[in-house]
């Protein structure tokens, strides 16, 4: 899916001029006629397009062509609210002369935000703050993920009390795995992160290599954009301290309640054991005077009476007798 923006009166509007100076060029699992499209017209080099398109890809920066690829990984949230689970998606931001480009596989609420003019203060033209505005939001849904899937997790955690299912500890899985998602994915972004702030601390004056010098031509930062990227680093340091305690809680929570899964079985077993135990005791009786022999009082009108009787006895002693083992 191809989107085209520019940034005109503090809207943001759709065109579908590709050589517009100042836009910005949004891709969602884009298939090869618009690759080819955006490559030629915008002049963006194809490989940096084709990316983002590996699910597998690692978070960096590169500089080829004179422009400037920052690969990251951004969280989204799939399924339905009884089965929702969290990973996190390439998404690469390529900043040329006249152009900002995004490509991602999946819509994700990171990008949507900037569709649909949530987020003030953002310029199409204005790349570097348009970059550092996208780091700062991906940043910002991390942590709140991390906040739902905490409140999940005390959700499932209150189920779990008087469960004997593994649903609810397969939901909790679920969460851990995000939560091993998203940590993997915020560790590559500070890297990436780290790396553009060491690159725009560099002295003008120092013996820099040629493509830290280009980073910083394509990528001009001025004083208030540095303090913005100090913000974001610092946010996804908060974030990567919440995702460390929030998987810590969570594996001891599952080994927990693994047990207690357990131990609520065993409870249940030994529960219909008595009762097993109890209803013998009758049935014993019942069998013995339902022999073909000789019984005692089995000429007397009384007889039936005197076994349902011994019966009750034999099964109230039998309840007592477990109730003091606490087998009740």
């Amino acid at each position: 899916m191809l989107r085209v923006y520019l940034t005109e009166s503090d809207e943001l509007k759709s065109i579908e001029d590709l050589t517009e100076k100042g836009i910005w060029i949004n891709l969602i699992n884009p298939p090869e006629a618009e690759l080819k499209k955006v490559s030629i017209a915008a002049g963006i080099n194809s490989d940096l397009l084709r990316a983002a398109l590996d699910a597998e890809e690692r978070s960096r920066i590169e500089v080829e062509d004179e422009q400037l690829l920052i690969l990251i990984n951004v969280p989204i949230s799939e399924g339905e609210n009884g089965s929702l689970y969290y990973d996190a998606v390439p998404l690469g931001i390529i900043v040329s002369e006249h152009s900002v480009v995004t490509v991602c596989l999946k819509e994700n609420p990171i990008v949507t935000e900037f569709e649909y003019g949530k987020n003030r203060s953002f310029y199409t033209f204005k790349k570097t703050r348009f970059v550092l505005q996208m780091l700062f939001k991906t940043a910002t849904y991390f942590l709140r993920y991390l906040q739902q899937i905490d409140k999940k997790s005390g959700e499932i955690e209150n189920k779990l009390h008087g469960s004997m299912k593994n649903e609810e500890l397969i939901r909790l899985l679920n969460l851990q795995k995000s939560l091993v998602y998203f940590t993997t994915s915020l560790r590559a972004n500070e890297i990436v992160m780290e790396k553009l702030l060491r690159l725009q601390l560099k002295s003008p004056m120092a013996n820099i290599d040629p493509e830290t010098a280009l980073t910083t031509h394509i990528l001009k930062m001025y004083p208030e954009d540095e303090e913005l990227l100090e913000d974001v680093i610092t946010e996804n340091k908060q974030a990567i301290e919440m995702c460390q305690t929030y998987s810590d809680i969570l594996t001891g929570t599952m080994d927990a309640f693994a047990s207690i899964i357990s131990n609520n079985l065993n409870i249940v077993m030994k529960f219909l054991t008595s009762v097993t135990i109890v209803m013998a005791l009758p049935t014993m009786v019942a069998s013995f005077f339902g022999m073909n022999v000789m019984l005692p009082m089995q000429h007397s009108p009384h007889a039936f009476i005197f076994t349902i009787g011994l019966s009750i006895i034999l099964a109230l002693v039998g309840v007592v007798l477990l109730r003091r083992k606490n087998m009740f």
